[in-house]
C-alpha cells in the first residue's frame, strides 16, 4: 500500500532510543509502495491472460468514449487487491493513489496526471464507488440503468475459471490419474443476506458453498443455500467437467474423492456409467460396526498391550437393506482402530478393483489425502477471503467468491509455476505473499520508465531472482 502524507509533521514517532542516539519516524520518505513484489502477479496474469479470459463473460455497455477504467483492469484492480491482503473494496480508495498498483494493473498513466476530474489527479486506479458497480451488476436485470451497466454472464465465467486451472493442471505434463476432490463447508453470514438460511449443525445462518478441486487446482467454488443434501448440484458439475477432462487428457485415470456427505447412490451410479472411480468416506451404521467386530476386538488388544493407537484394515462387500443402492453390493473398505478415547472405526466404498489396491493402501494412502483438499479451502477463507459475503444480492457474494478464486487461480500458478524446484513449493497463499510481495520500493515514474527501487535490505532476493526467472522460462 501506498504512503504518503502532506503534513507529516503532525505524524511523527518516537521510540525508545539507543545509547546516544534517538530513533524518530515519520512519513516523509515519498512516494513508496509496500507491494512491489505483486509484480510477480501482472507477469503471471499476462502469461495466462487470466484478466483478460474472465474479463470476457462481462458485457459492459457504458460510453466507451467515458470510460476510463476497462472492465479488465477493474478485475486486476480487484483480484491484485486479494492477492496482496485488501479484502475490502473500501481500501481502494487509498491504494487507488499507488502508481505500481496502477502499473501492476496495465494503467498507461500510473502516476494519475491525466485524469480528467481534478479531484482525481494523483489517483489513477478506480475508487470502491466504480469498482462496486461492477460487483453489482450482476443483479438479474432486464435494461442497464445509469449504475447498471455492466452484466456478467454467470455460465461462461464459471467455465473461464475450469479451464484456467485445467491449463495450469495442463502445463505439469500429462497426468497418469486425475483426483477430483469435492467437499463444502459453511460462510457464516452476518445479516439478513438473499438465501441465507440457519443451520443446526453450525449453529449459524450461513451459505455452504460447494468445491471442486483437481490435484489442488480448485475448479468449482458454487455458493450454495442450505440444502437438505449436502451432495445437491454435485452431478450437474461432474457432467460439465468429466468429458472435458477426458477430452483434455485422455490417458489419465479419473478419481472422485469426497467424504460421507457425497457417498450418494445417484452420485456412486453416474461414477461407473461413466467409467470414473470414486472413493467416498461412509456414514457408520449398526450393520457396518457389527461386520467388523472381531477386527476392532484385534485392535483393541493392541491397544491394551501398547497403549499405542492401533489399527486393523478389512474389506467386504456390502449393500443396504432398505433398497437405497437398487440391490448392488460394492466394495467397502473399513479401519478398525481403537484409541485413547475407545472404538473408531471409519468406512470408504469404492469401485476400485478387488486387485487395485489393498485396504490399507486406499485408505491411507489414498483417502486421507485429501485432508490437503480442505486445506485449500481454508486457503480460500482464511487468506484470499471467500467469506467475504456481505452484500444483501446472493448472486453478488457468488461473485465475490469468483474474485477470490480468480485470486487463488494467480497465486496457484506463482506457486505451481514460480516456485517449482523451491521450499516453497507447498507455500500457502499467506507465505506466497509475505515473502514475496511484500517488499519495500520506492516510485519513479517518468515519461519512459516505471522505476520501482526495491528495498536492498529484503531477505529473500535469491528467491524473488528464482520466481522471476521460473515464471519467464514458463511463458516462452
Amino acid at each position: 500500500m501506498l504512503q504518503t502524507v502532506t503534513n507529516h509533521n503532525q505524524l511523527s514517532f518516537n521510540f525508545p532510543g539507543l545509547k546516544k542516539k534517538e530513533i524518530v519516524a515519520d512519513f516523509s520518505g515519498g512516494i513508496i509502495t509496500s507491494d512491489s513484489g505483486g509484480m510477480l502477479l501482472r507477469q503471471v496474469d499476462c502469461g495466462l491472460d487470466i484478466a483478460g479470459k474472465v474479463a470476457a463473460a462481462f458485457t459492459d455497455k457504458r460510453d466507451q468514449g467515458f470510460v476510463e477504467h476497462s472492465v479488465d483492469n477493474m478485475l486486476r484492480q480487484i483480484t491484485y487487491g486479494i492477492c496482496l491482503g485488501y479484502e475490502d473494496l473500501n481500501d481502494h480508495d487509498i491504494l487507488r493513489r499507488d502508481p505500481a498498483l496502477a502499473a501492476m494493473v496495465g494503467h498507461n498513466d500510473p502516476a494519475g496526471k491525466e485524469r480528467r476530474r481534478k479531484r482525481d489527479i494523483g489517483k489513477a486506479l478506480a475508487s470502491s464507488h466504480t469498482l462496486g458497480r461492477l460487483e453489482l451488476g450482476v443483479r438479474e436485470v432486464e435494461k442497464p440503468s445509469r449504475y447498471q451497466k455492466i452484466f456478467c454472464d454467470f455460465n461462461k465465467l464459471e467455465k473461464v475459471l475450469t479451464d484456467l486451472s485445467l491449463d495450469l493442471l495442463e502445463r505439469e505434463g500429462e497426468p497418469e490419474r486425475i483426483i477430483i476432490d469435492i467437499d463444502s463447508t459453511d460462510d457464516p453470514l452476518h445479516g439478513r443476506q438473499e438465501g441465507g438460511r440457519f443451520h443446526a449443525y453450525y449453529d449459524c445462518s450461513c451459505y455452504t458453498p460447494l468445491y471442486f478441486f483437481i490435484n489442488d487446482h480448485l475448479i468449482v467454488a458454487e455458493l450454495r443455500t442450505i440444502s437438505p443434501d449436502a451432495a445437491h448440484g454435485v452431478i450437474p458439475h461432474l457432467e460439465r467437467i468429466v468429458p472435458i477432462l477426458k477430452k483434455r487428457f485422455p490417458k489419465a485415470e479419473i478419481l472422485l474423492r469426497g467424504d460421507s456427505g457425497f457417498c450418494r447412490n445417484e452420485i456412486m451410479d453416474w461414477c461407473e456409467e461413466n467409467e470414473i472411480y470414486y472413493l467416498l468416506g461412509m456414514a457408520k451404521n449398526n450393520r457396518l460396526n457389527a461386520t467388523i467386530s472381531s477386527e476392532m476386538a484385534v485392535a483393541k488388544g493392541m491397544y491394551m498391550a501398547s497403549e499405542e493407537p492401533s489399527r486393523v484394515f478389512t474389506e467386504f462387500y456390502y449393500t443396504t437393506k432398505n433398497g437405497s443402492w437398487n440391490g448392488k453390493r460394492r466394495r467397502i473398505i473399513a479401519k478398525a482402530e481403537y484409541l485413547e478415547k475407545g472404538a473408531n472405526p471409519r468406512f470408504v466404498v469404492t469401485n476400485y478393483p478387488d486387485d487395485r489396491y489393498e485396504a490399507r493402501e486406499l485408505y491411507e494412502d489414498i483417502y486421507c489425502a485429501r485432508g490437503e483438499m480442505e486445506n485449500r479451502i481454508k486457503e480460500q477463507q482464511l487468506c484470499l477471503f471467500a467469506d467475504r459475503t456481505s452484500s444483501h444480492y446472493m448472486r453478488v457474494n457468488q461473485l465475490r467468491l469468483w474474485f477470490a478464486s480468480i485470486a487463488y487461480i494467480m497465486m496457484d500458478a506463482i506457486r505451481t509455476l514460480g516456485l517449482k524446484g523451491t521450499k516453497m513449493s507447498r507455500s500457502l497463499c499467506s507465505t506466497i505473499r509475505l515473502k514475496l510481495f511484500k517488499i519495500g520500493a520506492i516510485v519513479r515514474v517518468s515519461v519512459r520508465r516505471v522505476y520501482l527501487a526495491m528495498s536492498s535490505a529484503y531477505p529473500y532476493q535469491l528467491l524473488y531472482d528464482r520466481v522471476h526467472q521460473n515464471l519467464i522460462e514458463a511463458f516462452t
